[in-house]
């Protein structure tokens, strides 16, 4: 779920959907399959919906072909690390078996929920346009069930107007969606 966007980018990604009712999101897989096999799509890419909240109805927006920035909320509920299947389906092995690093559609299994947000160096005062300058202090997130994806933030580090805002992003895991929140807020 990426509902959460500010100029049309993501600011925080949840998976599992929170409000998707399991049958819709077989559903959804479902779609996403057949326009994957019906394309020939080979790698990593997302298919994107969008829920009509009064209706339920889903709306196809786009496929993207890459590995999304808000790809480490599926790799933690899934246990699938997607960077290196991509690589291992790239070499020529089949999604489902255990070279590929990817089971069959069928066989993937949700454990738990995750939470993504975005540190971004954009002012909020100024309605969020990128900011820039050094960082002077910085301590990265920690704990268990955390997983950070550095970029460019570390103490001293000299952000220039550039450059994406996107110093790094902080995932948090957790059995339950309030134990992923307060490990966020943590």
């Amino acid at each position: 779920d990426c509902s959460i966007q500010r100029r049309n980018q993501k600011v925080v990604e949840r998976a599992p959907a929170p409000y998707l009712e399991m049958s819709r999101r077989e559903e959804l897989c479902g779609y996403a399959l057949k326009i994957a096999r019906e394309t020939s799509y080979i790698g990593a890419g997302t298919v994107e919906f969008l829920q009509d909240a009064d209706t339920g109805k889903f709306y196809f927006i786009e496929v993207n072909p890459r590995i999304q920035v808000e790809h480490t909320v599926t790799e933690q509920v899934t246990g699938i690390d997607i960077v290196k299947a991509q690589i291992h389906i790239l070499d020529g092995f089949a999604i489902g078996t255990p070279e590929s690093g990817v089971p069959a559609q069928k066989d993937i299994r949700l454990n738990g929920h995750a939470l993504q947000c975005r540190i971004t160096t954009e002012d909020p005062e100024h309605n969020f346009i990128p900011d820039y300058g050094r960082i002077t202090a910085y301590r990265g997130a920690t704990g268990f069930g955390i997983r950070l994806d550095g970029g460019t933030a570390y103490s001293g580090a000299v952000i220039t107007r550039f450059y994406d805002p996107l110093l790094e992003k902080v995932t948090a895991w957790a059995p339950t969606p309030a134990e992923t929140i307060a490990r966020m807020n943590r």
